[in-house]
């Protein structure tokens, strides 16, 4: 038997085993077997040895013990011995393995053979598995064999020249000279290497540029006449002349015309001869076609010729392949900011894209489509785009979600249009939706002062007929709780009034907080909207009572304690309740990510354009704006945090236990101010510090009255914090009554209740 017909016999044996097991065992068997003929020395079958060995080794078992015997046999004189030990040393050898450095000196010895296969070998062993040292040692021969007469020698070395500029950087300079030489040679595979060399010559070393864009006329003749040539059977493929090329050379023009006016005027004429007379009926044709595009795109190209760019990529949206028109969208999203009204044209083609039934096909339309929308289209857009949030998957709508709210705030027509859309959102993907959807839409409710009967009355019915989306549902018990009154009204002008009774409204609001489906902070919505209604209702303040009442035992503990507080606000402070329960003030967004407008650590201080007289019940309403603004009953876990600011020195000293007002900010005495919290009518309210321990902060709350008259039943309310942590922001009520405060300065103290 043959040793050609025993490495058969093997592959047929291993491929007839049965089992894993099996397998194994006829692979130690014949491992044994080549070790032994390996010991034997030169009998003539170690080349055939070595193939089966190579079998073994791509079917994944070891093989590390054929690498010396790649060596030898690449030391060889005969072809066949020598063929076998380059594809060994391919296979079982890298740079990091010290048998590589072995092969040097064979390599070097067969890069001047006579036999141009035995070069060859040695070229492609060379440019696969050859080190940093190897490179640097066997250069000059590369470069010598870029020079030789012989077109297949010339090709291999070419593209062993770009392994080495890959490998050591500094040896480019080595190889520039030869490269624009190769680019007169007839052979398409020499042409096709010095192609490649060059790009990455300028890739490597951009001060080649300037001396490579001299060759773009050059370039420019080679792919017109790949163009224009005709019919050729040894370089078609699909009806185009040497499609590989053509891409290649596009790629180095790219390159080469890259913020460069003359080389782009150099091309302009090629790349719109390519564009119009390449056709794109097929792959090798639309590979030609999306290169030039890419190309046209990256030079300093004329308008007319990026709008015939644009126009290739929306044909090619209309292909049955799908990874065409992936990658015409994804070329489309990269151009859309510069060329906006050119993508515009094929908006309806890309919009048909997001019934594709491939998900990276849907996910890219869906990013066009929102690059796409403008003030011109919002409506249009926004109809096709809710359409497709109904049935797109579930990994895609939380991207279409918040696309859809970030177009809908930029471009809305009108508040009522842009509430509508965010509700439609949150009836649709509720669940899908970010954090701070729910308090961008309570702002945006809150500035809308017009639509808070319509909105209060939609929410109602979305509440009625589903609890499951808890965005909405915490939208909704929040607007039910601040215009409650408006929805038992049933007036209202904007959409049909429901006929709502007040048992209506909180049996709606009882039965999310008895939901299985509503989470902890939903509950904390329904519990405060539920108090708030106590304000605006007159026949059921008892059942909210009762209500309230259940959940001052609840588990959680915000429940709990919101439960507690209004428990206290019901008993002991009843005079108070309707200031602390009245409307939320207008929230004024003025930058993204904050829901009320204000900054990490900002301290706003109270609008004083609209002057009140001096009475008795004059800081009622301030009050209760700090009350709302510290979020006692917004139902929101985010806490306010207030900022350093440039140093005050404190005149007076007065103990008030504003425990926490400050807790976790270790900030030092003299980076603390005098905060002016109130300053109305001749009336001047300031917190001051004091000073600060482990445990406590200590502050003075200086009251000053500048008219000439005394102000008699002097009432402040405050709210401060009590315990301050990550998750949970808690309140504490503080009270103080002054029967009279004369027109000077005092400093009364402030005791928690």
């Amino acid at each position: 038997m043959s040793p050609s017909v025993r490495l058969q016999e093997m592959i047929r044996v291993i491929r007839s085993a049965r089992t894993q097991g099996e397998e194994r065992g006829i692979i130690q068997r014949e491992c044994a077997d080549i070790r032994a003929q390996f010991r034997q020395g030169d009998n003539g079958e170690r080349s055939h040895s070595l193939a089966k060995l190579l079998y073994v080794h791509m079917l994944g078992y070891p093989a590390h013990f054929g690498q010396m015997e790649c060596v030898r046999l690449i030391a060889s004189p005969r072809y066949n011995e020598k063929r076998i030990g380059y594809l060994g040393a391919m296979m079982l050898l890298d740079e990091k393995q010290d048998a590589s450095l072995l092969i040097t000196n064979s390599i070097k010895n067969d890069l001047s053979h006579s036999s141009q296969y035995v070069q060859s070998l040695a070229l492609c062993t060379l440019a696969c598995m050859g080190s940093a040292e190897m490179c640097r040692d066997l250069a000059p021969e590369i470069e010598r064999l870029l020079r030789a007469s012989n077109s297949y020698i010339k090709k291999k070395a070419t593209l062993c020249a770009v392994h080495i500029i890959r490998k050591v950087p500094e040896l480019a300079e080595l190889f520039t000279p030869s490269a624009r030489t190769l680019l007169s040679e007839k052979n398409h595979g020499v042409l096709h290497g010095a192609v490649v060399l060059i790009t990455e010559l300028c890739k490597r070393n951009p001060d080649t540029l300037d001396q490579f864009r001299k060759t773009v006329p050059e370039l420019v003749q080679i792919m017109k006449g790949l163009v224009t040539s005709s019919y050729s059977p040894e370089h078609n493929v699909a009806g185009i002349s040497d499609p590989f090329l053509q891409v290649r050379i596009l790629r180095l023009l790219r390159i080469l015309g890259h913020n460069n006016d003359t080389a782009s005027d150099a091309m302009n004429d090629l790349l719109a001869q390519v564009a119009t007379n390449t056709d794109s009926s097929k792959t090798a044709g639309s590979a030609v076609l999306y290169e030039t595009v890419l190309t046209i795109m990256d030079i300093n190209s004329e308008s007319g010729l990026r709008v015939l760019a644009v126009n290739i990529l929306g044909r090619f949206l209309l292909n049955n392949d799908r990874n065409i028109r992936y990658i015409s969208m994804t070329s489309l999203q990269k151009i859309v900011q510069t060329d906006h009204n050119a993508v515009q044209r094929h908006r309806g083609t890309i919009v048909d894209c997001l019934k594709d039934q491939d998900t990276s096909v849907k996910r890219r339309a869906l990013e066009l489509s929102l690059a796409l929308v403008s003030a011109v289209n919002i409506r249009s857009m926004m109809k096709e785009l809710l359409i497709f949030l109904s049935f797109c998957p579930p990994e895609l709508r939380s991207q279409t979600a918040s696309g859809i709210f970030n177009a809908a705030e930029r471009y809305s027509p009108s508040k009522r249009w842009h509430i509508d859309t965010i509700l439609h959102v949150l009836t649709t993907a509720g669940g899908d939706v970010r954090d701070e959807t729910v308090p961008n839409l309570i702002q945006l409710i809150t500035t809308a002062s017009e639509l808070h009967c319509y909105t209060v009355h939609k929410l109602y019915r979305a509440l009625v007929k589903d609890i499951a989306q808890q965005s909405l549902v915490q939208v909704a018990c929040w607007c039910i709780g601040e215009y409650g009154d408006l929805l038992l009204k049933g007036e209202c002008e904007e959409i049909e009034p429901l006929q709502v009774t007040e048992d209506d409204v909180l049996d709606a609001l009882e039965t999310v907080l008895q939901s299985h489906m509503s989470s902890p902070a939903t509950r904390g919505f329904a519990l405060t909207a539920t108090m708030k209604l106590s304000t605006r209702i007159t026949d059921n303040v008892d059942r909210i009572r009762s209500i309230v009442s259940i959940y001052g035992s609840c588990i959680d503990l915000e429940l709990q304690q919101r439960a507690v507080e209004y428990n206290a606000l019901f008993k002991k402070y009843d005079h108070m309740r309707a200031a602390v329960l009245e409307r939320m003030p207008v929230m004024d967004k003025n930058s993204p990510g904050y829901t009320n407008g204000d900054t990490p650590g900002e301290i706003k201080e109270p609008d004083t354009s609209k002057p009140k007289p001096v009475e008795a019940g004059l800081l009622s309403e301030p009050a209760s704006q700090v009350c709302d603004l510290l979020d006692l009953l917004g139902g929101t876990d985010t806490p306010l945090q207030p900022s350093p600011a440039p140093t005050s020195t404190p005149t007076t000293t007065s103990s008030a236990d504003l425990l926490d007002l400050l807790g976790g900010l270790e900030t030092p005495h003299s980076s603390i101010p005098t905060v002016s919290v109130y300053e109305k009518n001749g009336l001047s309210l300031k917190i001051q510090y004091d000073k600060q321990t482990e445990t406590e902060v200590t502050v003075s709350l200086i009251a000053s009255n500048s008219t000439q008259n005394d102000i008699t039943s002097f009432t402040l309310q405050a709210a401060v914090p009590k315990v301050y942590t990550r998750s949970i922001f808690k309140l504490h009520l503080c009270s103080l009554q002054i029967d009279s405060f004369p027109s000077t300065a005092c400093q009364p103290s402030i005791s928690p209740l």
